[in-house]
This record gives C-alpha cells, sequence and structure tokens, in this order.
C-alpha cells in the first residue's frame, strides 16, 4: 500500500543464513536433527524429573522450567528457520515478526534469571545447607520461578512495544534468519534515536543483574568448598555445580558478544552463527550437560529405563 512517495510494509522478508540452494537443503537437514533432539531431550528431561521422586528438589524443579524455557525459546525461532531453507527466504507479516522478536526475547531473558535463580540455590545448598529447607521452601521456589516468567516477559513487552514504535517504509528484507531488534532499527524510517537506545538498556540491566547474581554466588560457593577439609567433599560440592557453570558460560558467552560488544567489532554473518548457536544449539545442549554431567539424573534415568523394561 503506498502513502504519497512512501510503501508502507505489511511483511518483512528473512533472507536466512544462506543464499545457496545445495547449502540450504544441507543446512535444513542438520537444523532439522538439531530441532528433534532439542525438543525430544528437553520433554525427556521434564518427564524424569516429574517422575523420580528422587529428582522432586528445588534444584531439579528449576531444571525442568529451564528445559520449558528452552523448547519455547528454540521453537520461536528454529521451525520459521527451517521454512526458508526451503525457499530463498521467509515470508512474515510484520505483526508475526514483531510476535517472534517478544517471544524469542521474554524466553531468552527468562533463562537468564533461571540460570540466576539455580545459581542461588546453589549457593544456599553450598553455603547454608541447614537453613535449605526453609530458604528453598516451595512457596520460595514458587516465588523465584513467577519472577523469572514475569522479568522475562516484561523484557520481550519492552523489545515489542519498541518495535512497535518504529516506521517501515522502504526495504522490507531482514538479512537475518529471525525477527531480530537490530534488523529492524536497520529497516525503520523513522527516528530511532531514542527508540533504539531503549531495548538496549533493558538487555544490559538483565544481563548485568543476572551475571552479579551468578557471580556473587558462585564467589560464596567457592569460598565455602576450598574451606572444606575434605576432598570427597569438595569433589561433591563441585560436582553439583559444574553442569550449571557450562551452561552459563555457553549461554552467557554468547550473548554477551551479541549485546554487549560494540556492533561495528563484528559482521552481520558473525552475528547469525553466534545468533544460531544461543538460539538453537544451546537449547540442544542443555540436557545433554545436565543429563551427563549430573549423577542424579543419571541415576534417575537409569531407574526409569529399568522400570520400562523390567
Amino acid at each position: 500500500m503506498e502513502v504519497g512517495n512512501h510503501t508502507i510494509v505489511t511483511e518483512f522478508i528473512l533472507l536466512g543464513l544462506t543464499v545457496d540452494p545445495t547449502l540450504r537443503v544441507i543446512l535444513l537437514v542438520i537444523f532439522l536433527g538439531i530441532y528433534t533432539v532439542t525438543v525430544l531431550g528437553n520433554i525427556s528431561i521434564i518427564t524424569l524429573i516429574r517422575s523420580s521422586p528422587q529428582l522432586h528438589t528445588p534444584m531439579y524443579l528449576f531444571l525442568s522450567h529451564l528445559a520449558f524455557v528452552d523448547i519455547g525459546f528454540s521453537t520461536s525461532v528454529t521451525p520459521i528457520m527451517l521454512m526458508g531453507f526451503l525457499g530463498h527466504g521467509k515470508a512474515l507479516p510484520v505483526a508475526g515478526c514483531e510476535a517472534q522478536l517478544c517471544i524469542t526475547v521474554s524466553f531468552g531473558s527468562a533463562e537468564c534469571f533461571l540460570l540466576a535463580t539455580m545459581a542461588y540455590d546453589r549457593y544456599v545448598a553450598i553455603c547454608s545447607p541447614l537453613l535449605y529447607s526453609t530458604s528453598m521452601s516451595p512457596v520460595v521456589c514458587f516465588i523465584l520461578v513467577g519472577t523469572s516468567y514475569a522479568c522475562g516477559l516484561v523484557n520481550g513487552c519492552i523489545f515489542i512495544s519498541s518495535a512497535l514504535g518504529l516506521s517501515f517504509c522502504g526495504p522490507n528484507q531482514i538479512d537475518h534468519f529471525f525477527c531480530d531488534f537490530a534488523p529492524l532499527v536497520k529497516l525503520a524510517c523513522s527516528d530511532v534515536s531514542i527508540i533504539g537506545i531503549i531495548p538496549s538498556i533493558s538487555s544490559g540491566f538483565v544481563i548485568v543483574t543476572t551475571v552479579i547474581v551468578i557471580g556473587i554466588s558462585y564467589i560464596y560457593i567457592l569460598t565455602t568448598i576450598l574451606k572444606m577439609r575434605s576432598t570427597e567433599g569438595r569433589h561433591k560440592a563441585f560436582s553439583t555445580c559444574a553442569s550449571h557453570l557450562t551452561a552459563v558460560t555457553l549461554y552467557y558467552g554468547t550473548i554477551t558478544f551479541i549485546y554487549v560488544m560494540p556492533k561495528s567489532s563484528y559482521s552481520t554473518d558473525q552475528n547469525k552463527v553466534v545468533s544460531v548457536f544461543y538460539t538453537v544449539v544451546i537449547p540442544m545442549l542443555n540436557p545433554l550437560i545436565y543429563s551427563l554431567r549430573n549423577r542424579d539424573v543419571k541415576e534417575a534415568l537409569r531407574k526409569a529405563t529399568a522400570r520400562v523394561y523390567s
């Protein structure tokens, strides 16, 4: 639809990862496999935690919600990316693009808060074990989980409200595989001097706040572990944190690259590669990290398997 000399954009074209038809077929197969493993792996983690009494603890309650968030996070991006591989680009209406942005940011932010919550849980378990049942009561766990989702939704709403303030009247091709905020800003024909800053401040607040919680928690955890006289006690305490530390390092390492580093320090192709890692690959890796490096999960899986074949 044309108004004056401008065209009002009604849909966006996601250009995806590549224009090479052969490479698109290869990537379709690879990412379809990754998405399948992501969904099945995270559903398996949730099912295992719900069905195993020995895993009915706050630590695994948070892990089950992390698995749910990973499913939502990956599902908000991967299916549309896969459809884009079937042709040269994927068309999305403006409202659909903005909805994807909101959902992706909400789940991604909720993951940050859940990882911080899990760090706090490990701090209480290791540094104040006698107070653990009180400090991490069901009511407290409910509040922590609810706050994680609420804060994620608030950040998503900030992004979508900023996106709704943008006007699009020129090119409608997004050089990305999902509707991220930065590519949308590049296409806007309205003033973005203020609107473009608000999501950056919001994302910075989420990242800094959760990193501080995680950092302080692990400083106290490390101090407590070093004071332990028993080598076995140290090993047990560290093993309960190893999986979480691995997940935190992978996730925050990639989102820091995207949302903290100056945009001039990396190219669009580098942005795409890193975005693939934190939106598609990490949700697949999390269930593998927590199952392969966690003794309780492996034991619960062994018992569940034994019940099935008995």
